[in-house]
C-alpha cells in the first residue's frame, strides 16, 4: 500500500435499521449499507486520523468500541496505512481482540487472538479456525492488502457479503464513491439529540419489542399493569406499607407511560418518528368495463 491507502471500514452484525441509532452517536459523517444477512457496513465520509493527528487504528477502535457497547452484536474494524494493516473486534465490554500486518505481510499479533477472533464470530473451531492459521505464518507472496483481503473472504463464513468495489485497502475516497452507489445506502450525520432519539425510537420500534409499545399487545400490558398497581397502592395505603406502595405507584407508572405512548403514537394525529419522503400523487385509472356491460351505439329515433 502507498502513503494514500489510508482508509477503514465497519462491519457491525446487524440489519443497518438497528445500527443507524448507534452510529448517530459518533458524530461522524458515515455511509451506512447492507453486507450480507444480518450484517452492515459502516464507511467514513472523513478522514478523521488525518485531521485529528491520531492514527487509524486508534480512531476505528475507538468507533467499534463506542458502537459495541450497550450491544448484542459485536463490531468488526478493518483498517490500514501505509505501514500497517489489522482488524479490531469489538463485543459489548468485553476486552477488545485486533491483529496487525506489518506492510510486506509480516503478522506482528498473537495466535491467541485470531483463536477469540472466531470464538466471538461463533465460527466453528474445527471446521473454519485452520482457515485463519495461515494468516499468523509468514508469507513472503502476500503483504498486508492481501492479507486483508484474505480475512474479507474468510468472514464469508459468517455471513458477511461485502457489495463489489468496497474492498480492503483501498483508498478512503474510493471506498466513500462506492459506498453512495449501493442499494440501500444512507448517510449518517449527527443532527442534534432529538433526531438521533427519535432514529433510536423507530429502531425499538422496528425491532421485536415494538409489538409492546404500541398496538394490542402495548395496550394490554399497560391496562394490565394499571389493574394491579391501582388496588395494590390502595391495600399499602390502609396497611401502611411503604414499600408496596411504591411498588404499587411504580406499576401505575409505568402503565399510563406505556398507555400514553400507545396513544401519542397511534392517534389520529400521530406525528411520524421518521424522516419525511415526499408523496406521491397518482391518478385513480379508471375501472376497466367488460364489453357486455358498455353501452351500445345510440340509435337514432
Amino acid at each position: 500500500m502507498n502513503a494514500t491507502s489510508v482508509g477503514a471500514l465497519l462491519l457491525c452484525r446487524a440489519e443497518p435499521a438497528v445500527v443507524r441509532p448507534a452510529a448517530h452517536l459518533l458524530r461522524e459523517r458515515l455511509l451506512l449499507a447492507p453486507a450480507g444477512p444480518g450484517w452492515s457496513v459502516l464507511v467514513p465520509e472523513g478522514k478523521p486520523w488525518r485531521d485529528g493527528g491520531e492514527p487509524v487504528d486508534r480512531v476505528v477502535t475507538g468507533w467499534a468500541t463506542a458502537l459495541a457497547v450497550g450491544a448484542n452484536w459485536p463490531v468488526l474494524a478493518l483498517w490500514w496505512d501505509a505501514g500497517r494493516a489489522g482488524y479490531t473486534l469489538a463485543a459489548g465490554f468485553r476486552r477488545t481482540v485486533g491483529y496487525t500486518w506489518l506492510a510486506d505481510g509480516t503478522p506482528a499479533g498473537e495466535d491467541e487472538a485470531m483463536r477469540t477472533f472466531a470464538a466471538r464470530l461463533g465460527l466453528d473451531p474445527v471446521l473454519d479456525l485452520p482457515a485463519l492459521e495461515p494468516l499468523t505464518r509468514e508469507d513472503p507472496a502476500a503483504d498486508s492488502r492481501d492479507r486483508l483481503l484474505a480475512l474479507a473472504a474468510y468472514l464469508s463464513r459468517a455471513g458477511v457479503v461485502l457489495p463489489v468495489g468496497l474492498a480492503p485497502g483501498e483508498p478512503a475516497d474510493r471506498l466513500r464513491e462506492v459506498a453512495r452507489v449501493q442499494p440501500g445506502a444512507e448517510q449518517v450525520e449527527w443532527a442534534g439529540w432529538r433526531d438521533t432519539v427519535r432514529a433510536g425510537l423507530a429502531a425499538v420500534e422496528d425491532g421485536p419489542l415494538g409489538p409492546w409499545l404500541c398496538g394490542p399487545r402495548a395496550r394490554l400490558a399497560g391496562t394490565g399493569q394499571l389493574a394491579a398497581g391501582v388496588p395494590l397502592a390502595l391495600w399499602a395505603v390502609r396497611r401502611r406499607s411503604a414499600g408496596w406502595a411504591f411498588a404499587g405507584g411504580l406499576l401505575i407508572a409505568q402503565g399510563v407511560l406505556a398507555l400514553s405512548y400507545d396513544r401519542l403514537r397511534a392517534g389520529p394525529g400521530r406525528r411520524s418518528i421518521r424522516p419525511r419522503q415526499g408523496r406521491r400523487h397518482h391518478r385513480p385509472a379508471a375501472p376497466a368495463m367488460s364489453p357486455a356491460a358498455r353501452p351500445g351505439p345510440r340509435s337514432r329515433g
